[in-house]
């Protein structure tokens, strides 16, 4: 039986059978490759010979399985019609059109603890929409940024900043704990960073990770909106090649969504003292630095919130989540937002990994969306309320390096 490449699957939860946590790489569930020949250059070509009956039909459940999960997260269904926020299912996930409308009814309907706006405009033009979440009171309060979706084909990102949005203002009467965080604190949050690619992964290609820029050089398209930061640009980590996934682009900021994000915090700098950004997937909670092995400065008081957030994150479910800096936790990567974030004065920068651990990958079931976004929901929290405490070792402002 052979298997040709057409489609990157990061699929270890299906195909233990036969190459345990391996990628596998089939044909016909996507048709990515006839329009962009170079998407998949220098991926390998697994060739698997079953050797009896059993084995052609688990392999063959295995790849309908996956196509399966696929149509089920990417499928139609009447239910997302809805005309009221009452109505909206929180536990699916939602395309873009889907998600921007319902940003519009939220802020319709809660004018008292959100606002949302634009910071700017993707390459290809859409609206990079963000909402200020809290209760508007005296101008000048500590605020906390949170983005999702900066890598495509993790959609459980989105479905977090959805969740915590809804948790948030569904529970500010009742949850004292909630109701203080809002009244001290402004939380910004851009429910899907990469709106063009997060667009893309809907309607062409389930896996694409990166931006839509076009390269004047080459076929491929897009930059890792998560190298493409003014930290140790395309350094260790990234790659300068614009068929790579991990590219870092033409030049540091080179794209619009990536700028927008920059100049907005940039703004609110001096108000910034949290930076998170959602990813997925690997359960870890991640810090400074990711280009170098080195201890930040305030180091103590970063170890320690992450800390008291992966234990709030582990009394939800007991899902165990480790915790410590990009590069020795994870791996080392050049212009990094989570890096730049604390480079320009941000104390606290953090990039969640969510679940799982490489059993679903990047095709979380959407039956995971609620136990995941709600043990999230508490180590986002435990990291907001560390804000309204002063650490001994933290001060407002701290050595760069």
């Amino acid at each position: 039986m052979r298997i040709s490449h057409k489609m990157i699957v990061d699929f270890g939860w299906a195909f233990r059978l036969f190459l345990l946590h391996s990628v596998i790489i089939f044909s016909g569930v996507l048709c990515a490759h006839s329009l962009y020949k170079n998407r998949y250059a220098g991926d390998q070509v697994f060739r698997i010979s079953p050797s009896n009956d059993d084995e052609v039909c688990t392999l063959k459940n295995v790849l309908e399985s996956m196509k399966q999960e696929i149509e089920r997260q990417t499928r139609r269904r009447s239910s997302r019609k809805r005309r009221s926020d009452s109505q909206y299912d929180y536990e699916i996930y939602h395309s873009l059109e889907e998600i921007q409308s319902w940003m519009f009814e939220m802020n319709t309907t809660h004018p008292d603890l959100l606002n949302m706006f634009s910071i700017g405009k993707s390459y290809e033009g859409r609206p990079l929409y963000v909402l200020q979440l809290g209760k508007r009171s005296r101008p000048q309060k500590k605020a906390v940024w949170i983005d999702c979706g900066v890598h495509a084909r993790e959609w459980i990102g989105p479905a977090f900043c959805q969740w915590f949005v809804k948790e948030a203002l569904n529970s500010y009467r009742y949850d004292s704990a909630m109701r203080r965080l809002l009244n001290q604190l402004y939380f910004y949050i851009m429910p899907v960073f990469n709106v063009d690619g997060y667009h893309f992964s809907w309607t062409k290609d389930r896996f694409w990770r990166k931006t839509r820029s076009k390269n004047r050089k080459f076929h491929c398209r897009g930059v890792d909106a998560n190298r493409n930061w003014k930290v140790k640009w395309c350094e260790e980590g990234a790659s300068s090649h614009p068929c790579d996934d991990t590219y870092c682009g033409p030049y540091p900021e080179s794209e619009p969504e990536v700028r927008a994000v920059v100049q907005f915090l940039r703004k609110h700098k001096k108000r910034a003292k949290a930076y998170i950004s959602v990813h997925a997937y690997a359960q870890m909670l991640l810090y400074p630095y990711s280009y170098k092995y080195a201890a930040i400065p305030n180091f103590n008081c970063v170890e320690s919130a992450a800390h008291n957030a992966v234990t709030a994150l582990y009394s939800a479910y007991g899902v165990k989540y480790r915790y410590g800096p990009a590069s020795t936790t994870l791996y080392v990567s050049s212009g990094s937002s989570m890096d730049w974030a604390y480079r320009n004065g941000i104390p606290y920068a953090f990039a969640f990994e969510l679940r799982d651990t490489g059993y679903f990958g990047f095709l979380l079931p959407e039956t995971l969306i609620n136990p995941t976004c709600t043990e999230t929901t508490r180590a986002v929290k435990a990291i907001a309320s560390g804000l309204l405490k002063k650490c001994h070792t933290d001060a407002e402002a701290f050595p760069y390096i």
